[in-house]
């Protein structure tokens, strides 16, 4: 099996050093991931400028692809041009932090599995959900769960257009205590401008914000990583709401 890695934390991150020594076991790897942090990037792209991939050597002597592109970029770039021998699997993470309800929307991390799924790969995105700052991160327990994924879709390709977005609990890998698959939950943020000034007396701004959680919905991402389980939300790339074409198409037609 042939596994193209990338995330949104840039290529030095200790989460897709991790992945990567992880999935090893499972196939062939090549990591494509940003020479720098591409946090919260979304789907963008990069049109104006020319993309650069030059060659990176991890510590334990593998070696990947670092490029000026986004989460992304890297995928397309490892697709059509770096994995000349084909790719089975996309795989983006490990994420640090969570990637929950609606972070999905924001994050780069996720933006490169539906990359992956655009293109018609077996896709999924992991990530670590930790509760504060300064926590002990445990990136082996997200790369378990990477790679029990990983072989999930080795032996049950996923249909068409579609993607798992995965959330690993911050807990040592004896105290998760199993999968969910379940849906996508609700996270938001309260966010706000902060405005400074710098020492030339012009105005500069920090976006600002406290996460807004739904923790006690069962069935859903964050209800399950809040509980102890790996998250495992199935999604797609339609995001056509179904039921409002024919309420919308009947009020257009009246005078």
């Amino acid at each position: 099996m042939r596994i193209l890695i990338t995330n949104d934390d840039g290529i030095q991150s200790p989460g897709i050093f991790c992945l990567q020594q992880a999935l090893r076991q499972v196939g062939e790897v090549t990591v494509v991931a940003p020479d720098r942090p591409r946090s919260a990037s979304g789907h963008s792209i990069t049109l104006h400028k020319p993309l650069r991939a030059t060659r990176y050597q991890f510590s334990d002597g593998s070696w990947g692809y670092a490029t000026n592109g986004t989460p992304t970029d890297c995928v397309t770039l490892g697709l059509d041009v770096l994995c000349r021998e084909g790719v089975d699997l996309v795989v983006s993470g490990i994420n640090d932090g969570a990637n929950l309800g609606w972070d999905l929307t924001y994050s780069g991390t996720v933006s490169a599995a539906i990359e992956g799924a655009v293109h018609g790969k077996r896709s999924f995105a992991i990530s670590l959900a930790y509760e504060e700052e300064g926590e002990e991160l445990r990136y082996e327990t997200a790369a378990a769960a990477a790679v029990r994924v990983a072989e999930l879709l080795r032996e049950h390709p996923l249909p068409p257009h579609s993607f798992l977005n995965v959330n690993a609990p911050n807990l040592p890998l004896s105290e998760v205590r199993g999968y969910s698959v379940v849906a996508q939950g609700r996270r938001q943020y309260s966010d706000r401008i902060e405005e400074r000034t710098d020492p030339r007396g012009s105005p500069y701004y920090w976006m600002q914000g406290n996460v807004i959680e739904d923790y006690d919905q069962p069935g859903t991402d964050v209800h399950a990583v809040r509980h102890g389980y790996v998250a495992i939300t199935p999604a797609h790339l339609d995001l056509t709401f179904y039921e409002l074409i024919e309420p919308i198409s009947e009020r257009l037609k009246q005078p």
